[in-house]
């Protein structure tokens, strides 16, 4: 056999296929150019980035991490991934608007990106891939790379093994933890949904907002809340002042809130884990005061995040996806079907609130990293929603939306102002 035939060979025994876990299936149905359910986590470094070298450190670390090294292929009953040999996607200068659509032919079937902008790095990611805790443990590995290509401090550090802290587990922990339940656990009540005069041309405005973290824990351990229940119920409340002028409503504001689940069931999966829940507030009157709506989303948010009913909630869609009926059923019989489910269950929701957590990077490379920040794309009755990430003693609100009036993100950032905390905001300027 001649060399090529052996190549050919061999790449044939190195690709392998996986099913998409139970959330991913879903991202493909509904996905498209205006609501393309691609989130962006971006790390500012200290200095301005090197093209090269930043492409140098993605060639590196893509091949060793399976969960980004795929394509996705469709099959007769559903979606699948497929490894992908291709080179890693070219390292651009930011140009578009962020989240934007990932077109995989142009991406080398890649369904990630990374671009640059003067200090910052961004990882932007098709949600089919993974959630949160893949993405960020991927771009930390980007950042470390490169970090140790352009500072000669870091020269001598390892080139080629990850840190501890990163998990190459690839298992869909849905299947695992599944436990045979047929209790739908979502509401379907219809939430308020605020409308607006829109940005254009897929036009998206992003205002990041920086705060310290020990005075934001302060104003949350006075007001009994967590750090999430405080600042989502400030976010509902924003949209209570400003788009429903304070005044009640048959309707409720509420937004999802995806959970993470590896705490809850002991994963490491670098794949999605998570489920959402919602924080619901009813205004039964007028002018309700803050703490009054961080007490509801308290008592919302705490009757469902448990063991038991997030097993419910995930294990009521893995009976779905198992049931033998549904699985023989064409796969586009399935994506109209789940386009037609997905649109009622969103509009539950007024917006969605997500939270990554604290950020950790190892001691070495923290000298030469800033600050780290996250945001989300639209969705279905969705056009403005939060995303929060800290880093050191510096927590990242991030707001996008698609509306030119920014009345909720300056009353967002007014009222934690308010109740002492130093805030410091930078936008994107589209609404300028």
């Amino acid at each position: 056999m001649n060399n090529q035939g052996k190549g050919k060979k061999n790449r044939r025994q190195r690709i392998h296929w996986e099913k998409l876990d139970n959330t991913a299936n879903l991202f493909p149905a509904i996905a498209g150019h205006n609501r393309t359910n691609v989130y962006r986590i971006s790390v500012v470094l200290r200095e301005n980035v090197d093209a090269m070298r930043l492409q140098q450190a993605l060639d590196m670390v893509l091949p060793r991490y399976d969960t980004f090294r795929v394509r996705m292929r469709r099959g007769i009953f559903w979606h699948y991934f497929e490894t992908n040999d291709k080179p890693a996607p070219n390292v651009l200068e930011e140009a578009n608007y962020p989240c934007s659509y990932i077109e995989p032919y142009a991406n080398n079937n890649y369904l990630f990106r990374v671009t640059y902008y003067k200090k910052r790095i961004n990882l932007e990611v098709f949600h089919v891939l993974a959630d949160g805790m893949g993405s960020v443990n991927f771009l930390k590995e980007i950042t470390y790379q490169y970090l140790r290509l352009t500072q000669e401090s870091l020269s001598g550090a390892d080139q080629t093994g990850f840190s501890d802290e990163t998990s190459l587990n690839t298992e869909d922990s849905y299947l695992k933890h599944y436990k045979k339940s047929h209790k739908k656990g979502y509401q379907t009540k219809r939430a308020v949904e605020v409308k607006g005069e829109k940005f254009g041309g897929g036009e998206i405005s992003v205002f990041h907002g920086y705060m310290p973290l020990t005075e934001l824990k302060e104003v949350c351990r006075k007001a009994e809340a967590s750090i999430n229940e405080y600042l989502t119920a400030v976010f509902l409340y924003s949209i209570y002042k400003e788009y429903l002028h304070g005044q009640p409503s048959d309707k409720p504001l509420a937004a999802c809130i995806p959970v993470d689940l590896r705490p809850f069931f002991d994963s490491l999966t670098t794949r999605n884990f998570f489920v959402m829940v919602s924080a619901v507030f009813l205004p039964e009157r007028e002018d309700m005061p803050l703490q009054d709506v961080v007490d509801l989303v308290k008592q919302s948010l705490r009757g469902q995040i448990n063991k038991e009913h997030l097993e419910e909630l995930f294990s009521y869609n893995v009976a779905n996806q198992k049931n033998i009926f549904l699985r023989s059923v064409p796969i586009f019989v399935k994506l109209v079907a789940m386009r037609m489910v997905y649109r009622s269950s969103a509009k539950a929701n007024t917006t969605t609130v997500t939270n990554i957590g604290k950020i950790q990077v190892g001691e070495k490379y923290r000298p030469f990293i800033r600050n780290f920040s996250v945001m989300i794309s639209r969705s279905v009755g969705q056009n403005i929603k939060g995303a929060i990430c800290s880093y050191n003693d510096l927590l990242s609100f991030t707001i996008t939306s698609v509306f030119t009036d920014v009345s909720i993100q300056r009353r967002f950032f007014k009222t934690l102002s308010e109740q002492g905390i130093r805030v410091i905001v930078e936008s994107n300027g589209v609404t300028y």
